[in-house]
């Protein structure tokens, strides 16, 4: 370090500006029943209490993000490990009525099986059925609603969180294999089609979806076919190894 950085820092007043919170949130979604959902936890205390919010948690000042990201998928998530990818950061002024608290916000997207363990764990986390429609940067206007159909309040910006989690994996349908992880490593055009619709929660036409998808060159067969169907089984395909490595 040069002598002159170390004047330099040795007079600086780490309080001359102001310091916001930054806090990481966890969008981790699946699907289930051909819809899309999202894991939220139950707000027990102040503020927005009894609303409904994404697993979160302040970053301690010695913790990178990534770290803080981990932490909070293990202790509040109650899921062990998970590949999360950064999603966003949102800062509005107002977002959180304690102080000024910027979020970094992580997305995954899990086998519903992932979250049994953690919904046996608390009652406090629910996996939640998402609804939302396509319309400006977070994606439109987004719902949550419990497992038997009523309407989840969701807590500070959240609604809009999970609506970016939403747009960003709708967009990434088209050039990646996002839904992989929903998936065997070996599966029919129609167990695809599913994903791709619960994911988007519109309906495809058969012919015209199989067409498209083979037409983007994502996947290759495999020269095998379903085993123990009691009707024509189909032919099973899997991830090219270009789009393995997006």
């Amino acid at each position: 370090m040069r002598a002159s950085e170390r004047e330099f820092l040795s007079a600086y007043d780490p309080n001359a500006f102001d310091r916001p919170s930054v806090t990481v949130d966890l969008v981790l979604m699946s699907v289930l029943e051909g819809a899309l959902h999202a894991l939220l936890t139950h707000r027990e205390g102040e503020p927005e209490r009894g609303k409904w919010a994404l697993p979160g948690g302040f970053v301690a000042t010695g913790e990178s993000l990534d770290d803080a990201a981990k932490r909070v998928l293990k202790d509040k998530a109650h899921i062990a490990s998970a590949y999360l990818e950064q999603l966003y950061t949102f800062g509005a002024v107002g977002r959180d009525p304690r102080m000024r608290i910027i979020t970094v916000a992580y997305f995954a997207l899990l086998p519903a099986a992932r979250f049994a363990r953690a919904l046996e764990d608390t009652r406090e986390l629910s996996l939640a059925k998402i609804k939302t429609t396509w319309s400006g940067e977070t994606g439109g206007p987004t719902e949550a609603h419990s497992p038997a159909g009523d309407r989840l309040p969701l807590a500070f910006d959240h609604a809009d969180i999970i609506g970016v989690a939403v747009k960003r994996l709708r967009g990434k349908l088209d050039y990646s294999r996002v839904g992989f992880e929903l998936l065997p490593p070996r599966f029919t055009l129609r167990q695809l089609q599913d994903v791709h619709e619960a994911i988007l929660g519109v309906r495809f036409n058969k012919p015209a979806f199989r067409r498209r998808i083979l037409d983007k060159g994502l996947l290759e067969p495999t020269g095998l076919y379903e085993q123990g169907v009691a009707f024509r089984p189909a032919e099973l395909f899997r991830f090219s190894k270009a789009t393995q490595r997006r």
